[in-house]
């Protein structure tokens, strides 16, 4: 099936049609990307650095590039001039480092501050004492060239879907408890990304503003 059937198919599954439809594009090449843009996709999804780099100049000008993996500090500095949006930001100190390379590229990055939900070791992220500590703190307010727009998080990878649904709504529990608080000007809970291929219906009912699907649209990687 080409992608354009893929993402009719999706998009006609959806259950929140606001919902923001991010394509996972990692390892396919850039004839795919563009077929999928063609067929009206303008949010894709890369996880490495290397890869989105490579693809950015490649493609329209108008797409918007989501950093969606585990992003090192040292790789900041490649996508600051034009990434619009990270979603794995995990600590304080790579915060900085986006704010660092912001300020050099002369803009403001929005990221997502990514939260630990998975009953696995393998995932990245804050655990809500951390986040609180990193709010409460002040420290954020220092950073004047990053904007945080919410959270992200990934489920455990099982097939248990009551323990994803658990997950998926325990981060859109957090996410609700932070809209209460006195947040810094430069920190907003308006998206909430959680959801892929596997599971962003799940993900939608709990709440997902935005969903990471890659092989749905595309097919298997190889």
């Amino acid at each position: 099936m080409a992608i354009k059937e893929n993402l009719q198919e999706i998009k006609n599954t959806f259950i929140n049609p606001d919902c923001l439809l991010v394509a996972v594009s990692k390892t396919k090449p850039k004839e795919d990307l563009q077929e999928a843009y063609e067929a009206g996709i303008r949010d894709f999804g890369e996880n490495k650095v290397q890869e989105l780099v490579d693809k950015q100049p490649q493609l329209p000008s108008d797409i918007r590039w989501h950093m969606i993996g585990h992003l090192q500090r040292n790789k900041v500095k490649y996508i600051a001039p034009f990434v619009h949006l990270i979603h794995g930001v995990d600590s304080f100190k790579l915060l900085k480092e986006i704010n660092k390379q912001a300020k050099k590229a002369e803009r403001t990055i929005p990221c997502l501050l990514q939260v630990h939900i998975a009953e696995e070791d393998s995932k990245f992220g804050f655990d809500e004492t951390e986040l609180l500590q990193l709010i409460e703190s002040g420290e954020l307010k220092t950073l004047e060239h990053v904007e945080i727009k919410g959270l992200m998080g990934m489920a455990t990878f099982t097939e248990n879907e009551e323990q994803i649904r658990r997950e998926f709504s325990g981060l859109k529990s957090l996410f609700d408890k932070l809209k209460t608080l006195p947040l810094p000007a430069n920190m907003k809970m308006e998206e909430l990304s959680m959801g892929m291929s596997g599971d962003y219906l799940i993900a939608q009912e709990e709440g997902s503003t935005m969903v990471r699907i890659g092989s749905a649209i595309f097919g298997a990687r190889g």
